[in-house]
Order: C-alpha cells, then structure tokens, then sequence
C-alpha cells in the first residue's frame, strides 16, 4: 500500500464517510514530544448512535488503526 493511501485523511473519510449533514470531530489526541508518534480519536454521530475510533502515528508517517509495535532491544556487533 503507498504511502498516500494511509494518510489520516484517507483513513477517515474510508472508516465514517463524513458528509455536511453527518460530520465528524476530533475528540482527544496525543503525541510524544521526542517523536511524531501519537494518536487521534475520531468520533461520529449517526442515527444509530455515536462511535469512535483511534488512528495511530507509526515510525514512517502512516496512520492505521492499530498501534505501532514497540521497540525491541537489539544486538549487534561492531
């Protein structure tokens, strides 16, 4: 998947197909000061109810809908 394709924009529009009448709001966000890393909560009121949903910053820029995997110690040699 390109890069593109996983912009927040993209991924909003894809998971709540926001319109004029049926609008979404960013309700928390976070981000960590030594890092772009972060996430957003997307929220959206339909007929049916309210829902929401949290998009992740990963290590290249992409937004997805799950965490990025944490850091694991490495070794290697010199």
């Amino acid at each position: 998947m390109e890069k593109a394709e996983k912009s927040l924009r993209t991924l909003v529009e894809k998971w709540f197909a926001p319109t004029p009448a049926m609008p979404v709001r960013i309700t928390r966000f976070s981000r960590t000061s030594s890092s772009a890393r972060g996430y957003i909560c997307v929220e959206a009121s339909r007929p049916a109810g309210s829902f929401a949903i949290f998009f992740f910053r990963h290590h290249d820029g992409t937004w997805c809908v799950f965490p990025p995997e944490p850091k694991r110690p490495a070794m290697s040699v010199s």
